[in-house]
């Protein structure tokens, strides 16, 4: 018999395209959006993993410049619901697969080139949202030991939506100048291959503590928004 898998965040681009993927393969799913279940609420914790062998959170506060006005807010969903998660997974006997970000690194490389960053790597997270990621990748560790970190990068969905990817084909139709930093580096991650990455990670029991899951290359916001303009037709200039 297959394991059932709860997500948690099925309204998130990334929530929603593993919802479809899991049930396109004929999965047993249990797929709930965050007004469905509140992962702030530990006593709902308790009951929605009681219903599944395997809970893959995708449920986040990913407002990066807003997180730096709203701390609590952040912390909430970032840290105190993983860690809900993982306390209640720890006692109903269930797998936790939690998903976190790039943005627990400095994107400092000392003067060398930019590289990936490994598992291993020490976080320094450099915003309230960076901060408030590594704070639940922590705590969830602590209440669960077996539970599994998978980290990423910039991920978009190919189609309309609030990703990067997205934000800038709309900004290509338009006529107004577009201002992007050159500074940040980083891989720019499909949905779908993430998406896919989750679901092998809980069928085949792949250990972590921590893995990252990123499409391969790296480029700048600068070089990525230039080939998205080019993509669209539009002046790259």
């Amino acid at each position: 018999m297959s394991s059932r898998i709860v997500i948690a965040g099925a309204g998130g681009q990334l929530g929603g395209f593993l919802r479809s993927l899991a049930a396109g393969k004929d999965r047993d799913v249990l797929a709930l959006t965050s007004s469905q279940w509140d992962i702030t609420d530990r006593a709902a914790a308790e009951r929605v993993v009681q219903r599944g062998d395997v809970v893959i959170n995708c449920a986040a506060y990913t407002d990066v410049d807003g997180a730096e006005s709203d701390e609590a807010g952040a912390y909430a969903v970032n840290a105190t619901g993983p860690e809900n998660i993982a306390r209640a997974c720890a006692r109903a006997g269930a797998r936790f697969i939690h998903v976190s970000t790039d943005y627990v690194f400095d994107g400092d490389f000392g003067g060398a080139p930019p590289h990936p960053y490994e598992p291993s790597d020490q976080p320094a997270p450099q915003s309230v949202y960076g901060r408030s990621k590594l704070a639940g990748e922590e705590a969830v560790l602590a209440a669960l030991p077996e539970a599994v970190i998978v980290r990423t990068a910039w991920v978009y969905t190919g189609g309309d939506g609030k990703d990067f990817v997205a934000v800038m084909r709309r900004l290509a139709a338009g006529d107004g100048p577009v201002r992007v930093v050159d500074d940040q580096v980083g891989s720019p991650t499909y949905v779908g291959d993430l998406a896919a990455a989750l679901l092998q990670v809980a069928d085949d029991h792949v250990p972590g503590p921590i893995l990252h899951a990123a499409n391969e290359g790296a480029v700048s916001r600068f070089e990525q928004t230039r080939a998205i303009f080019s993509e669209c037709g539009a002046d790259p200039a």
